[in-house]
């Protein structure tokens, strides 16, 4: 229970990381509002756990509904922890066909929201002597091909918004932390494909399967283990840890799939057949 008493505001928290995220903080203690624009799935996350999670209907594109939200946990007793998560694939398209709305919705939905996200829950938390602020980043922040190219920017962003704020916030308790996610079974990419739910059940089994051998561990990411990640940086355990991240991702990053899978061609063993 190291959350014991805390109150907790997660975005995107209707569905995948954000609702998993939700029930371990509330499990270890808090008590916990969700933001979401699906709301007859957050309304059930809310209803099947008892006056302990709360939802409220949140486009994160939209200051006001954020700043709502975060109001609504300081009016029940102040803002303890803030987990920034909403976020869809957005644009897919490449730098050179990008449609600049596109552009400007995708930054809004995941590096915007974020900044306001923060911006309007430190005052909050500074009342209350400091608290915990964590943002959801991914791979796609740290190299090309994970993702697309305006998703892949945003979340960059992400990465160095959240040092910053850091920083910045210091002089108030509040620390600034990210998560970033590999491959994690969830609908973020596939939500809105003009696709029959059995169509996007079967691409989501196939992103599934895909992970299962891109990475070290062999078995795709679940959203308990991201949530498993921001407990922890919610929680006094990580009392001395402010200004970075935590790669949850199985190995993904560390190194082209040859330096883990010895039926993968390596450099090294190409040149040792010229000796």
């Amino acid at each position: 229970m190291r959350l014991q008493g805390k109150r907790a505001v997660v975005t995107g928290g209707a569905s995948g990381i954000g609702r998993a995220t939700a029930i371990r903080l509330v499990e270890e203690g808090a008590e916990v509002w969700i933001g979401d624009i699906d709301a007859v799935a957050g309304e059930e996350v809310a209803a099947t756990w008892n006056g302990r999670i709360h939802f409220q209907h949140t486009d994160v594109t939209s200051a006001d509904a954020i700043a709502a939200l975060l109001h609504m946990a300081e009016d029940a007793g102040g803002l303890d922890i803030l987990f920034n998560n909403a976020g869809a694939g957005g644009a897919r398209a490449a730098i050179d066909a990008i449609a600049p709305e596109d552009w400007d919705y995708t930054q809004a939905l995941l590096l915007r929201s974020v900044a306001l996200g923060i911006r309007y829950a430190a005052p909050m938390m500074a009342k209350r002597g400091g608290g915990a602020i964590i943002n959801t980043s991914s791979v796609s922040a740290l190299g090309s091909g994970y993702a697309p190219t305006a998703y892949s920017t945003a979340k960059a962003g992400v990465l160095h918004l959240t040092r910053l704020a850091a920083a910045d916030l210091a002089q108030h308790d509040i620390r600034v932390n990210a998560v970033i996610p590999g491959f994690i079974t969830t609908n973020i990419f596939t939500r809105h494909l003009d696709v029959s739910e059995e169509k996007r059940a079967q691409a989501n089994e196939a992103i599934a399967g895909m992970a299962a051998h891109a990475q070290p561990v062999r078995r795709a990411g679940r959203a308990e283990d991201i949530a498993a990640a921001v407990a922890y940086l919610a929680s006094d355990d990580a009392s001395f840890v402010t200004g970075t991240s935590i790669v949850v991702d199985g190995g993904l990053t560390i190194g082209t799939r040859a330096s883990w899978d010895a039926t993968q061609p390596s450099l090294f063993a190409a040149l040792e057949a010229f000796q």
